[in-house]
């Protein structure tokens, strides 16, 4: 499977069907791919004890990287093969504590593409729908 030859939603297919490994940082944030359409993005995300601050509670550097992931995931999701992106921008704010060892849901979504710069959002929820932080990017698309 030749990576530079696929679209940005084939990769993003692969890795939810095994075909390619998830990205390394899935080891850090436990976090996987569970859809992937053009324009949109779904992960599901585990805080643990390894992602605590000083005070015992979730960093917010969690919800950061899983909201930063999914945002830039929706970007890649429309781009053709042998192109790239970049997060040059990222705004988060933290609604509520994030929970640890609970599944999340983590959504983003393109809000607008042009040929140099994507802009998305994203989201981070519990299971039964609770916000707990949401974000926006501004993402480098690299030709």
């Amino acid at each position: 499977m030749e990576v530079s030859k696929m679209t940005g939603l084939e990769i993003l297919q692969s890795f939810i069907d095994g075909q390619l490994p998830a990205p390394t940082i899935t080891h850090t944030m436990p976090m996987s791919m569970v859809s992937a359409n053009e324009g949109q993005v779904t992960f599901h995300a585990t805080a643990n004890n390894t992602h605590l601050n000083p005070m015992g509670g979730v960093h917010g550097g969690f919800a950061a990287t899983v909201l930063d992931s999914v945002t830039g995931c929706a970007i890649h999701s429309t781009l053709k093969a042998g192109m790239s992106y970049g997060t040059i921008d990222l705004n988060v704010k933290m609604m509520r504590p994030v929970p640890k060892n609970q599944t999340l849901i983590a959504e983003g979504r393109v809000l607008n593409l042009s040929k140099s710069l994507g802009v998305s959002e994203g989201t981070l929820k519990t299971e039964d729908g609770k916000l707990l932080a949401t974000a926006s990017a501004t993402c480098l698309i690299i030709t």
